[in-house]
């Protein structure tokens, strides 16, 4: 497969203009919590382990969204489930885990913003609206219709990164006031994420036929690849394009049923690292909670 994209050149393949966009938020990053930081406050340097987390989260990001993922994500299904797994389950948590609380209060703090992430983050309404979003969006008459340009295809896709945001910060908050949950709160929130995107899942994954015009009918695959391949591209290979089976020896169903799979174990196994953290998280605090024992008689002499 990897030799027969390269036929699509290096900008369908590459996407440089979002490469250097992720690299310059990375630059605007270190610029705003190391030598610039003191105009927000002198706070302190943030961590090595944040720096980790953030810099990892642009990786991920470049890696399904401009790298060669995004482009397979037009040809199979398994690929376009990686790219969104990844893009709405790993890279928010990253990102939330690495900005500091002072600059997450300060872009919080903008009037237009504070008032939507305020109402956002209650976990009914965080919950609700990620996870019918996730399943609107593979609704196949909607996939099709969010493939039709390239502006409703950004919308959408930074729409959905929007709600994945609202979804984990009151699990990840780093601003005391967005932690409202207990912890085991927490737990039947994460509980309930995974039983609600369940149902997407199953329709992909149990569906008898091919879902998705993208990946059956030539037309619709054509319009789904113009929004990575460059026009003047595409248009010099179409004469020898038939759709999506050139790449892949996959059919398109089994393509469709391991895309589903790949969404949920990918989903669970990022749930379970959240409810891990917040478990030993609990833990913790419950251990220095607790009151010493009292001196013994001997020790009291």
């Amino acid at each position: 497969m990897w030799l027969d994209i390269q036929i699509f050149g290096f900008r369908a393949l590459w996407s440089p203009y979002f490469m250097i966009f992720i690299a310059l938020i990375a630059l605007a990053y270190f610029l705003i919590t190391g030598p610039y930081r003191h105009k927000f406050g002198n706070h302190n340097k943030v961590s090595v382990k944040q720096q980790v987390s953030f810099y990892t989260a642009m990786l991920c990001l470049y890696l399904v969204k401009g790298a060669p993922i995004d482009l397979l994500s037009h040809i199979t299904l398994t690929a376009h489930m990686i790219q969104m797994a990844v893009y709405l389950l790993v890279v928010p948590i990253l990102i939330i885990k690495g900005i500091p609380a002072w600059l997450w209060r300060k872009a919080i703090d903008l009037p237009v913003i504070r008032p939507i992430v305020k109402i956002g983050t209650k976990p009914l309404i965080s919950l609700l609206l990620f996870n019918g979003l996730f399943s609107f969006y593979h609704i196949p008459s909607f996939f099709e219709f969010a493939k039709s340009s390239p502006v409703i295809h950004s919308a959408v896709h930074g729409l959905l990164l929007f709600a994945a945001f609202l979804m984990f910060f009151p699990l990840l908050s780093p601003i005391k006031e967005f932690d409202r949950m207990q912890p085991l709160l927490k737990v039947g929130y994460i509980f309930a994420n995974s039983v609600l995107i369940t149902p997407a899942c199953a329709l992909i994954i149990f569906a008898s036929e091919p879902l998705y015009a993208t990946y059956t009918q030539g037309g619709a695959w054509m319009q789904a690849m113009s929004l990575c391949v460059p026009t003047d591209v595409l248009q010099g290979l179409a004469p020898g394009l038939t759709g999506p089976e050139m790449f892949t020896p996959l059919s398109i169903l089994t393509d469709q049923q391991l895309g589903g799979i790949i969404m949920k174990i990918i989903q669970e196994i990022t749930y379970g690292g959240v409810l891990a953290t917040i478990i030993f998280s609990w833990i913790r605090r419950e251990g220095n909670t607790i009151d010493p024992l009292p001196p013994t008689t001997a020790e009291t002499h």
